[in-house]
């Protein structure tokens, strides 16, 4: 279900995936995303990530796929490249209802937001356990992920299984199929077979 008022995202279309809850380092260098992160450092407008359609056409904006994540800047840098360094992190799943091009191709989205999920997994859930389990897992063994986050919630399902389609490659088409779904159960079933 989407609500009813519609707001312009500019759009930063990604291969790597963001979801409500991630986090992701991204190197900006092209004059198009340093206005976008400055502008939304500003307060002047948001930007979400998104996903890349690698089958649609870029000319006809059919290249980027229409669900896609609000993300806000938690911190930056300057790299040793010097280049900037950001870490977003995604706050809610919207969906792009028409996509415009400004003057230096910076895209940017009519976007609604999308209601929130009821991710219900019943405790003690084996499948979901074993998800966690592996998780924590990958956290401790890749620091770099896990120095993203000032706070992980392991124990909340949802924030565990968009961490894991975040990680995963997944085609993006199946993510985007099954985050409109909006079933964890169905997510859960998906990654417990995907991971076996």
């Amino acid at each position: 279900m989407l609500r009813s008022e519609a707001r312009q995202l500019a759009l930063f279309p990604l291969s790597a995936h963001l979801l409500p809850g991630g986090r992701m380092s991204l190197r900006i260098f092209e004059p198009r995303y340093l206005r976008m992160v400055k502008e939304a450092c500003a307060g002047h407008r948001d930007f979400a990530v998104c996903m890349l359609n690698a089958r649609g056409d870029k000319v006809l904006n059919q290249h980027i796929h229409p669900l896609c994540t609000l993300a806000k800047v938690v911190d930056f840098s300057t790299l040793d490249d010097g280049l900037l360094g950001i870490v977003v992190e995604g706050t809610g799943c919207w969906h792009i209802q028409e996509i415009l091009n400004e003057s230096d191709e910076l895209r940017v989205g009519r976007c609604l937001e999308q209601s929130q999920w009821d991710c219900i997994v019943p405790p003690g859930d084996g499948q979901m356990q074993l998800m966690q389990s592996k998780l924590k897992e990958i956290f401790s063994r890749f620091p770099d992920i896990e120095q993203l986050y000032q706070q992980t919630h392991f124990s909340d399902p949802l924030w565990v299984l968009f961490r894991w389609l975040e990680l995963l490659p997944v085609d993006p088409l199946q993510k985007q199929n099954l985050l409109q779904e909006k079933d964890c159960r169905k997510i859960l079933h998906f990654l417990t077979e995907l991971t076996h």
